[in-house]
Parts: structure tokens; C-alpha cells; sequence
């Protein structure tokens, strides 16, 4: 059974993003070597799983990137979690704050998209949806052949699964800034034990650590 690891930036105070969803803070301690971390972890994934904000700002962003983690977001199969099923891949939602915010901050540091769309981009239109209950959901995709399950966020669904206690492994990026205020990860959880597996120090002042059930 393959297990789920939730894969997030956070600060050092607990938020994934300022209060409106900003992103661009992150990319101050972003360094290569935190960057061929995430990669790696990117990469050993069978399936990408999100939200529907977080689906619709990345099929906006990722076909045409430059970047060094394009080719994972790409090319690995995508899982939808959306209540309104199949229609949220042709809805006309707007991309959020996030994404623009993240978007300002990459092409400060040169990550221009090239305006070529990846071979790979089909990922996204052909992403399969999940609709139904997210315990069963996930059950199911447990089951499948392939690597590990990666979430990717935003912070709803991520606390939608922390709060069910669906996550296997937590892989934190956590970057050396105090945000005061912003989008929680862990929201209401309950008490949950975990184990360090892992810390990890890069040159930027960003701390990866890794954690599993205790």
C-alpha cells in the first residue's frame, strides 16, 4: 500500500501563505540545494493530489515553465479534489492570489516562462477528479501500483487532510521568516505524534524536515 506525504512551505510560525493566499516569501531562502530537494521529492511521486484552486493555478503555470521542477509537475499524473466533480476543469475560475504573488517573486529571480508548452502539459486537461468522500478517495488511491501519493495543497485541502489523519509523511520546507498572520497548515487538528525522521539545513536559512507517525 503506497503511503501519502504531504509536501509544503511554511513559515516558522505555521502559515503556508499571508492572509490572502501570498506566496512570494518563500523564494528569499530558496536556494539550489532546497531546490534539488523538493525536486527529488517531486520526482519519486506516481501521483500528484490537490485542490481545485491550487490544480487551476498550476495547470496555468507549470506547461510553460523554465524551471528545474517543470518536468515532475509535467509529467506525473494529477488528482483533482472537488465537490463540483468534473465541471471544475472547465470552469472559468480565476487563478488566485497565490499564483500571482509566486509569479512576481520567481521573475525577479529570472524564471521567465519560455513560452513553449511542455509535451507533457495533457497532464492537466486529462487530470482525473475526485469527487466523493476524501477518506475513500484516498483508500482507493492507497491501493494503486506506483509511488508514493504527493499532495501539494492549497491550505484547505491540506488541513482537510491533516484534520482526517490521512498523511503518512510530512515533508516541511520551513523558511526563516515570521509571517504573524496567514493561512495555517494545521488549523484544528487534534493532537498528533509524530517522528523526526529527518532535518535537513540548506545555505538559504530553509530547513526541510521530515516526519512520519510516531
Amino acid at each position: 500500500m503506497r503511503k501519502l506525504i504531504l509536501k509544503m512551505s511554511l513559515s516558522i510560525d505555521g502559515f503556508v501563505g499571508g492572509p490572502n493566499g501570498e506566496m512570494g516569501w518563500i523564494f528569499d531562502s530558496y536556494d539550489s540545494e532546497a531546490t534539488d530537494w523538493s525536486v527529488k521529492t517531486l520526482t519519486d511521486a506516481g501521483v500528484h493530489i490537490m485542490g481545485s484552486r491550487t490544480y487551476h493555478d498550476m495547470k496555468a503555470y507549470w506547461p510553460t515553465s523554465t524551471e528545474p521542477f517543470a518536468a515532475s509537475m509535467n509529467q506525473i499524473p494529477k488528482v483533482v479534489f472537488s465537490k463540483r466533480g468534473a465541471a471544475v476543469k472547465d470552469s472559468a475560475a480565476q487563478t488566485t492570489t497565490a499564483l500571482a504573488d509566486a509569479t512576481r517573486a520567481k521573475t525577479a529571480q529570472g524564471w521567465l516562462p519560455s513560452g513553449t508548452v511542455s509535451a507533457h502539459a495533457d497532464t492537466w486537461a486529462n487530470a482525473k477528479i475526485a469527487s466523493g468522500n476524501l477518506v475513500a478517495d484516498i483508500g482507493r488511491l492507497r491501493q494503486l501500483p506506483g509511488g508514493y501519493i504527493l499532495a501539494h495543497g492549497g491550505a484547505s485541502f491540506a488541513r482537510s487532510l491533516v484534520e482526517r489523519d490521512l498523511i503518512d509523511e510530512y515533508r516541511l520546507l520551513v523558511h526563516p521568516v515570521v509571517l504573524g498572520q496567514g493561512l495555517p497548515l494545521f488549523g484544528a487538528a487534534g493532537m498528533q505524534a509524530l517522528r523526526l525522521v529527518s532535518s535537513t539545513t540548506f545555505p538559504g536559512g530553509a530547513v526541510a524536515n521530515i516526519y512520519e507517525r510516531a
